[in-house]
């Protein structure tokens, strides 16, 4: 039997206008065609910011944390070491103190050296325990949770408010001091610290108040 004879009335005849196997199909008019088998299909266009391995994103996601939040997690982390080792230094203080007055022979001096061994121990607990804060703040950075942004935020503006009273406890010292000879300078140098601690906070502040894009966007 041959297929498309015209002499053969019972030939299986292929449609006229419609292609065989293996040809392009023809799309209707107004209708834009379509890569077939054989066409190389186009590639889906990825968004910036999306997740590594996948193509797509959410437009303008920030991936990378920005340099004001590294900044901030810099300064979290530098200060809850400096407060964990103030904090040591306190016990290590309050245990040699203790000892010092536990040697008298004197009960009084013995029972001042037994409290001031337990207050060390005590508040050197309290700075270390408080250390631990900033630390994780800024050790759970990286994931971006909006969460651990709040709490930067509330940790630099206490530090902020501490500074801010340590800077007026001093200018008020400093004009107590003006009739006493030699002791302006110290005051000045004593402000040192607040000024520092107060510049290190508003930095924490403004660093993570800035990078809302970061700690916003989506989490996988």
């Amino acid at each position: 039997m041959s297929f498309g004879d015209p002499h053969n009335p019972y030939g299986q005849q292929q449609p006229q206008g419609q292609p065989g196997y293996g040809y392009p199909q023809q799309a209707p008019q107004g209708v834009p065609p379509q890569g077939g088998y054989a066409y190389p299909q186009q590639a889906p266009q990825a968004y910036p910011g999306g997740p590594a391995g996948y193509p797509g994103g959410y437009p303008g996601a920030q991936t990378e944390m920005p340099g004001g939040a590294k900044a901030a997690r810099v300064i979290l982390f530098v200060m809850g070491a400096l407060q964990a080792l103030g904090g040591l230094f306190v016990i290590i203080g309050g245990a040699v103190l203790g000892a010092a007055l536990s040697d008298s022979s004197s009960s009084s001096a013995e029972d001042a050296g037994a409290v001031a061994g337990t207050a060390g121990v005590i508040l050197g607990l309290l700075f270390i325990g408080f250390a631990l804060w900033p630390i994780l703040t800024a050790a759970k950075m990286g994931k971006g949770r909006g969460g651990v942004r709040v709490s930067g935020i509330i940790y630099g503006s206490l530090q902020t408010l501490f500074a801010v009273l340590g800077i007026l406890l001093n200018l008020v010292a400093l004009g107590a001091s003006e009739h006493t000879t030699g002791s302006g300078g110290l005051t000045v140098i004593s402000v040192l610290p607040s000024v520092i601690s107060l510049a290190l906070g508003l930095t924490i502040i403004i660093g993570l108040a800035k990078a809302g894009d970061y700690f916003r966007r989506p989490q996988y």
